[in-house]
């Protein structure tokens, strides 16, 4: 299939734009616009990428008088809460602290947008912590595109005031760099082929794969690094680069009791109803099964299914696990029925990389991560176990509508793992992984995770790797209440670039307790900031870490911000 064609087949209209961050996009060093007469646009900083980490960017950047340009790839911003239909990962203690209070100004408005528009029963709209879909992984499970329409609502006076521009459908495609410095970053429109070349003393890596490091010659790591390199507890015994976690397309759906909704055999259906994930410990059984391996002790566990929302025993009913609609929370009549999201063990696509691979391969590992969901789909309408003995579920139907697809696939994959940077400081599983810092810190002081002089920001979530393309397992395990440190945000070379997304200075492991909703926006706003103190006080960043009185005024100005540096004490 043509690239031009399958990008038409998966966007409708704005979505994913085909083009790997690995091949010949990827341009360092002079650059060659991919127009004759590109378009020339300057800022105090440029942030390409507009997910969570670059929105957050770009408000703490604008709030602190920087002129801002923020680029999206596709027509949404929000990353992961929006284009890929991810209902908020979070800890349990998010309504009062664990994030910048921006972020929880974000989850306000969410709830108040619902309340103001939306026809809802008044025990809803009273309800102090709203949960529109009351799905069982989040407090807050909501629409993809009331998270676009939020975030749009918070950048808009900056966009009205002429402080920030924002592209969307524009995507990095090339590079100036010279020595140490990033001079400008080329950015294509998706729909013109038109290109802009951005001007600025600062640039944020906000995308969702860490596009720019590879353009920009900025060192950096992926996959998994080696027990021998990092002293992990849960590392491997040898490195693999191209050994990530599986990405997920999430699709959503509904059902219609009673109508005939099921879709024209998938291509690929045979296939994926018959295939065993190769895995090392073994997979529960077949992939599309109601049963996945337990992340905690991969022993089989099974799981239930019912799309009328009613319960299934003792076993999760993935119906409810990510429900962003729950009909019951609106007025009779406003929904046919519940709105669900996809994001299971069953869409996991653990069959290829996006990674430093060629055009080729990662057209094709999108297209195969496309076919098993809809070969999900196409088993739950007709052969999922029914409750009465029955098989298969007709009345379910894509939603194509909330993920602003034709098709009913999100308008980017949900990526877990990105390229990272070599930074000045890596967190390493002895800092945050709850076993290993016993080990290494003792009984008492291992009961926190360490205080990293350079915080902040704060965060936590459990340690959670899923399935990797090279055939590992779940690797699931309890970590501690973290913080995010400067040294994680800074390249060990050059000196105008940050990371403002999964692309900081991590671990294979403890990206998986780093990479979730809030701790995204936490990183991306203390980068916001940290550019805004830099051009204030005409330093590079690496100077504020390096200087501890200058460190310790930057915390100060950011805490001031409704930034969180530490924990509360118990």
């Amino acid at each position: 299939m043509k690239r031009r064609d399958f990008a038409k087949l998966i966007t409708a209209g704005g979505g994913l734009t085909l083009v790997p961050s690995c091949v010949a996009t990827g341009k360092a060093g002079k650059m060659k616009p991919g127009s004759k007469d590109p378009r020339e646009l300057s800022a105090d900083v440029a942030i390409i990428g507009g997910g969570l980490g670059g929105c957050a960017a770009a408000l703490a950047a604008c709030r602190n008088g920087l002129r801002v340009i923020l680029t999206e790839e596709t027509d949404w911003i929000g990353g992961q809460i929006a284009q890929q239909g991810v209902p908020p990962d979070e800890h349990g203690s998010i309504e009062t602290h664990g994030a910048p209070q921006s972020y929880r100004d974000y989850r306000d408005k969410v709830r108040n947008y619902y309340k103001q528009n939306y026809p809802m029963t008044e025990e809803a709209r009273n309800r102090k912590y709203l949960n529109p879909g009351d799905g069982s992984v989040s407090r807050i499970c909501h629409e993809p595109r009331v998270s676009v329409a939020v975030l749009r609502e918070m950048l808009n006076p900056y966009i009205s005031a002429g402080k920030l521009e924002l592209l969307i459908r524009h995507k990095a495609s090339g590079a100036d760099v010279q020595g140490d410095e990033v001079r400008a970053i080329e950015v294509t429109d998706q729909d013109t082929g038109s290109a802009v070349v951005v001007h600025a003393p600062y640039f944020v890596d906000a995308t969702e794969l860490g596009d720019l490091l590879p353009m920009t010659n900025t060192e950096y790591v992926s996959g998994t690094e080696s027990k021998k390199e990092t002293g992990e507890l849960h590392a491997p015994e040898v490195a693999d680069p191209r050994n990530h976690q599986a990405f997920t397309f999430c699709f959503a759906m509904d059902y219609q009791p009673g109508k005939d909704n099921v879709i024209d055999k998938p291509k690929d259906y045979d296939y994926w109803n018959s295939y065993v994930p190769d895995m090392d410990p073994p997979w529960a059984g077949k992939l599309l099964e109601l049963n996945y391996s337990n992340p905690r002790n991969l022993k089989p566990k099974d799981l239930g299914f019912h799309p009328e929302g009613k319960k299934t025993g003792n076993k999760l009913n993935l119906w409810l696990y990510r429900r962003m609609i729950n009909r019951h929370n609106f007025l009779p009549g406003t929904y046919d029925g519940d709105i669900t999201i996809v994001n299971w063990p069953q869409n996991d696509y653990f069959k290829g990389n996006l990674i430093d691979v060629s055009e080729k391969e990662f057209n094709e590992t999108i297209e195969g991560a496309r076919q098993l969901n809809l070969s999900l789909f196409y088993w739950l309408q007709t052969e999922a176990p029914r409750p009465d003995g029955g098989k298969g579920w007709p009345g379910l139907r894509l939603r194509g509508d909330v993920m602003g697809t034709a098709d009913g696939m999100a308008k980017y994959p949900y990526v877990r793992e990105a390229r990272r940077i070599k930074a000045e400081f890596t967190v390493l599983e002895e800092h945050v992984g709850a076993e290993q810092r016993k080990m290494v810190a003792g009984p008492e002081k291992g009961k926190t995770a360490p205080d990293f002089y350079d915080s902040v920001g704060t965060g936590y979530y459990h340690i959670d790797l899923h399935p990797s393309n090279r055939g590992d397992n779940y690797i699931d395990f309890g970590s501690l209440p973290f913080q995010i440190p400067l040294g994680s945000l800074l390249p060990i070379r050059v000196n105008n670039l940050l990371p403002a997304n999964k692309n900081i200075g991590t671990t294979h492991i403890t990206n998986g307790c780093y990479r979730l909703h809030p701790v995204e926006w936490s990183i991306g706003e203390a980068v916001g900031c940290l550019t805004a103190y830099a051009m204030k006080h005409n330093i590079p960043p690496r100077a504020v870490r390096s200087d501890k009185r200058r460190l310790a005024d930057f915390q100060d100005w950011i805490r001031s911000q409704g930034l969180e540096t530490h924990w509360p004490k118990k």
